[in-house]
């Protein structure tokens, strides 16, 4: 996966459902159960993601996995879940931007650099999306509407430290636009703001917006990405309507550092296995996701690099 900075990259309640009833766990992984925790809330993109790969990865690797939503504190919860669990491989993280962006702009209990990824999966774009019969047909009719009324555009996105609300950030820089941006516990929750009114525009990966759009409720009409996205229509980028924006999402699977190597090196060879799959190729494909899988140490470097641009666009906006 190829890094370009912010913009090439561009939530405490726990809820508990077992995903499948999987074969006793193979002799080389050490625990039958695995949790998968998420600062989502439930019906959120990552809270979708787990149960995905829990459903495909469980019979691979023979292990029983458990979606756990551990909301709040722009993810820091659910970091502190994760790092203050066993380190014998039964919990682990569900990985985006948003444990990094948390760390560098808060003070949590526990930070990124106390995890570690353990692998890495996909990049996901992020979409921008209205209601079915919102007058916004473009990126342009809202920007307009926000230079001509100052903070009476209304965006829901995800968490305070989520990736969407940071691409908002950069958005009214670039439109020199000012909108009020309204953050949630997780994507499944700023959806609902969009549906029932309170937001007029939404910002959100495809994965969450799926069932609203199966059923004519909305409407993406913009993606941050280098070309269309197949499966959502023909829905022109950001940068076909002229605002040079392009943000990426990666999606992954994180942990306690220091983790067992036979752990890792399961996961790295249950994942790669699951990548080939047909069945689960299906899904990510048709949910506009980007396979970009990466071994621990990949990822590792990966982030290293993310860290440093994402810093530097934090100075480069005076966010702190």
């Amino acid at each position: 996966m190829k890094y370009h900075g912010i913009r090439g990259l561009l939530g405490a309640a726990a809820v508990a459902t077992a995903l499948v009833t999987a074969p006793p766990a193979l002799a080389d992984y050490p625990v039958q159960t695995v949790r998968l925790i998420t600062h989502s809330s439930p019906g959120g993109g990552m809270d979708v993601f787990l149960r995905k790969i829990g459903q495909h990865l469980g019979p691979i690797m023979g292990v029983n996995f458990v979606v756990e939503s551990v909301t709040g504190s722009g993810g820091a919860a659910a970091m502190a879940a994760v790092v203050n669990g066993p380190k014998d491989g039964s919990v682990f993280y569900g990985s985006t931007p948003t444990h990094i962006i948390t760390s560098l702009l808060s003070n949590p209990s526990v930070t990124y650099e106390e995890m570690a990824p353990v692998v890495n999966l996909f990049n996901d774009p992020q979409t921008v999306y209205v209601l079915a019969d919102s007058p916004y047909q473009t990126l342009g009719d809202i920007v307009a509407d926000a230079q001509e009324n100052p903070s009476s555009v209304v965006v829901s996105v995800s968490t305070p430290g989520s990736l969407d609300r940071q691409v908002m950030e950069e958005f009214q820089a670039l439109t020199e636009t000012s909108m009020i941006v309204l953050t949630h516990d997780g994507g499944g929750d700023a959806i609902l703001s969009v549906l029932n009114g309170t937001a007029q525009v939404g910002v959100s990966e495809i994965a969450e917006l799926r069932g609203q759009m199966e059923a004519g409720k909305v409407r993406i009409i913009a993606t941050y990405t280098d070309e269309r996205v197949p499966g959502i229509g023909d829905v022109p980028t950001a940068r076909e309507q002229g605002y040079d924006l392009v943000v990426s999402k990666f999606r992954g699977i994180a942990g306690a550092k220091d983790l067992p190597p036979d752990v890792i090196a399961a996961w790295e060879e249950g994942v790669a296995t699951l990548m080939k799959d047909p069945e689960f190729r299906d899904w990510y494909e048709a949910e506009g996701l980007q396979n970009a899988y990466q071994t621990q140490a990949e990822a590792l470097a990966a982030r290293d690099e993310f860290v440093v641009s994402l810093q530097a666009f934090f100075d480069e906006f005076g966010i702190n």
